[in-house]
């Protein structure tokens, strides 16, 4: 993506931090059919130095015919974002624009088809969503015959990330006078998009 420094996020930490709260992303491939995007919940799974997103797909989505190329795959996980007015800055003339935060993951990507593998992966996948419920489904409680029909119809995969990108665009390239004055316009307007942007602008304000 394009990345101007004033925007680039290359704290590694931060960008998995974000790719763990905002884990419904977008699995983009290219095959011979061109490009294929699904929309998926991922996990993002260390070991040591090395780093894995990992995910499923319908067995008949077309994408799984993708992954048994073993090519190279692109996950994006977008964050907030909201509109921007000029009228919010002291002086112009300026244009509207955009703040929003995203995140590229690229690298190889590789077909999991066995049934540990696909077990291991959802057991870890609900528990983490199931985490903040009163009353927490249990994987556990499914009845044995049904599960592995459910397994069947379904595809694993993992992407070794190799390089990953994030972008921070909170107005950082504005004056100084004018960033507090988007915050505040930001949170009068209230909805969830324009409140997250506005405490992401808020952290990175120098104290």
């Amino acid at each position: 993506m394009y990345l101007p420094d004033a925007f680039a996020e290359r704290d590694r930490e931060v960008l998995f931090a974000h790719i763990e709260e905002w884990g419904f992303g977008l699995l983009i491939s290219d095959g011979a059919s061109g490009l294929v995007v699904s929309h998926i919940p991922f996990l993002l799974d260390r070991r040591g130095e090395e780093v894995f997103l990992q995910g499923h797909l319908a067995r008949e989505n077309p994408q799984c015919a993708e992954l048994a190329a073993e090519g190279e795959a692109l996950a994006v996980f977008p964050g907030p974002d909201a509109y921007i007015s000029p009228s919010w800055y002291a002086r112009g003339p300026a244009v509207p624009t955009w703040n929003y935060v995203a995140v590229h993951a690229y690298g190889a990507i590789s077909r999991k088809d066995d049934e540990a593998w696909l077990s291991s992966f959802l057991r870890r996948l609900v528990a983490r969503h199931e985490a903040v419920t009163p009353s927490p489904w249990r994987f556990e409680d499914l009845p044995r015959e049904y599960l592995r029909e459910m397994l069947l119809g379904i595809v694993g995969f993992e992407i070794a990330v190799s390089r990953i990108e994030g972008k921070w665009k909170l107005s950082q390239n504005r004056p100084a006078a004018d960033r507090p004055r988007i915050i505040a316009a930001l949170s009068e307007r209230g909805d969830p998009q324009s409140l997250a942007i506005a405490r992401l602008m808020r952290r990175r304000e120098p104290s």
